[in-house]
């Protein structure tokens, strides 16, 4: 973005508020509507334009909320410390610790050495190794950690490419990017959205009894492996089929697997917390099978719903900082200068949707955008939660999956009030889709990470993303419609 650019998106989301705040009365009976809509259109111009840092945006509800009068500082300020801000922390503690001892190239070359040598092929390899592993950390860490193994594999394949090496290297890195995206929709803690959700969801209905880690699996898996399997056939057409030829020998993966070894101490440790990471999440709560209920390890407390999955995520990271390395003595599995790495930028945008949130509660607003859309009664509830995946799908496509959400969840609750439909029916969709960001390098971090290699053309980007946004907003529509209606 040029200077001007910049300054002038800068200039504009102040500007815009002051228009609601002294010019626009939403809510003759109530002026703190208008004034928490000014505070959302500045963050939601800077969001999109990112003509600041998405961090710096994250702190206006800090400065603004007391200063117009909607609540203290101290109150907004634990907005962003949050359970959920621990789980994120959590989690990328323990993607931390597989980066750096190895194990997600072993994993992945494992699946590639299965798979076999031929183009189609390896890019399945890929992608499905990028989507186990993502299923449990975020898109980004998940890119983040296999990003030079299959760059990797760009570079070591090219020699062995008679003909369009470009168009399998764009193949892997979108494959890579793209399954890492969707691999976050299979589980609560795959993605910072589906975390969101849980918690403001939680906060609005406490009464509520109908999710849990095992529900949103039960529905989070069919969407995210059924998208995973149109993803590689729509990547696979468009760039590798007819068209790019790999001459490589089929011991080629099972080779380089064998030059990693044996599973080091330090591997072994990190595998064992990893699975037992997630063994806990699945097992922390009751778990109602019909015919038997599944008692939730969390009983063994004083009070179990004061322990949540944070809990679990942070206890993985404290065993990873107390386990010794043999290879590193003296150090243990994680040092704090591991944990230098962790993105900070993204726990301050958790508290600002969290804060903004509150701000729409607590002011009437998120009610106030729930009448505006009580046109939708009487319509089908298919065609309420598609326009509801169109529309956060098209902001997806130029504000970060998070913020995506943070502006959904609240209107979504507020409407569910006015149309009288089970809340889960119009949440769950709307979380899906802040995950469908596929067409522009800026929707996801993922996507950002695999366009700055320069093997990408943004029109195949483009073409290939816009058909996958459709395909995702259709099968999400169709499936949640389905299991939740």
């Amino acid at each position: 973005m040029s200077s001007n650019k910049k300054y002038f998106f800068q200039a504009l989301g102040p500007l815009l508020a002051l228009v609601f705040w002294f010019f626009i009365d939403l809510d003759k009976n109530n002026h703190q509507v208008s004034l928490m809509a000014g505070v959302a259109i500045w963050m939601v111009v800077w969001w999109f334009s990112e003509a600041v840092n998405l961090a710096v945006t994250a702190l206006v509800p800090v400065l603004m909320l007391p200063v117009l009068g909607i609540s203290d500082c101290k109150t907004v300020s634990q907005q962003y410390t949050d359970s959920i801000v621990f789980l994120f922390i959590g989690g990328f503690m323990l993607a931390f610790a597989i980066e750096k001892w190895h194990l997600h190239k072993r994993i992945a070359l494992k699946i590639l050495s299965v798979v076999g040598t031929k183009p189609s092929t390896i890019l399945f390899g890929v992608m499905i190794s990028t989507y186990l592993i993502s299923n449990w950390i975020s898109n980004t860490a998940t890119t983040m950690m296999l990003f030079g193994a299959v760059f990797a594999l760009v570079h070591e394949t090219r020699e062995y490419i008679e003909k369009n090496s470009g168009k399998f290297a764009a193949a892997l890195l979108l494959g890579l990017a793209f399954s890492a995206t969707i691999g976050g929709m299979a589980t609560p803690v795959g993605t910072p959205p589906n975390m969101y959700f849980f918690k403001a969801y939680k906060e609005a209905f406490p009464l509520a009894n109908d999710l849990n880690f095992l529900k949103w699996s039960a529905i989070g898996y069919p969407i995210s492996l059924t998208f995973l399997a149109l993803t590689f056939f729509v990547l696979n057409f468009y760039f590798i089929r007819k068209k790019v030829e790999l001459k490589i020998h089929k011991e080629f993966f099972q080779d380089a697997y064998k030059k990693l070894g044996k599973f080091s101490w330090e591997e072994k440790w990190v595998f064992a917390i990893f699975i037992s990471c997630i063994l806990m999440w699945f097992t922390r709560a009751d778990i109602d099978f019909g015919s038997f209920k599944f008692k939730g390890w969390n009983h063994i407390f004083v009070v179990p719903k004061y322990v949540d999955d944070a809990f679990v995520a942070i206890l993985a990271a404290l065993v990873l900082f107390l386990v010794p390395s043999k290879a590193n003595k003296g150090e243990s599995l994680l040092i704090w200068d591991d944990a230098k790495k962790l993105r900070y930028d993204i726990i301050l945008m958790f508290g600002s949707g969290f804060a903004l949130a509150y701000g729409f509660e607590v002011t009437g607003l998120s009610h106030w955008l729930a009448e505006s859309l009580t046109v939708l009664k009487g319509v089908s509830p298919v065609l309420i939660i598609l326009g509801i995946c169109i529309i956060v799908t098209i902001i997806s496509e130029f504000a970060s999956n998070i913020a995506s959400i943070q502006l959904a969840i609240p209107v979504m609750i507020a409407l569910q009030k006015d149309l009288d439909v089970p809340p889960l029916l119009l949440m769950m969709p709307a979380t899906f889709a802040a995950s469908l960001g596929f067409m522009l390098p800026v929707a996801t971090a993922a996507n950002t990470i695999v366009f700055g290699t320069k093997e990408i053309h943004i029109k195949d980007m483009l073409r290939v993303g816009i058909v996958l946004d459709i395909i995702g907003i259709l099968l999400i529509t169709c499936l949640c419609y389905l299991y939740l209606g």
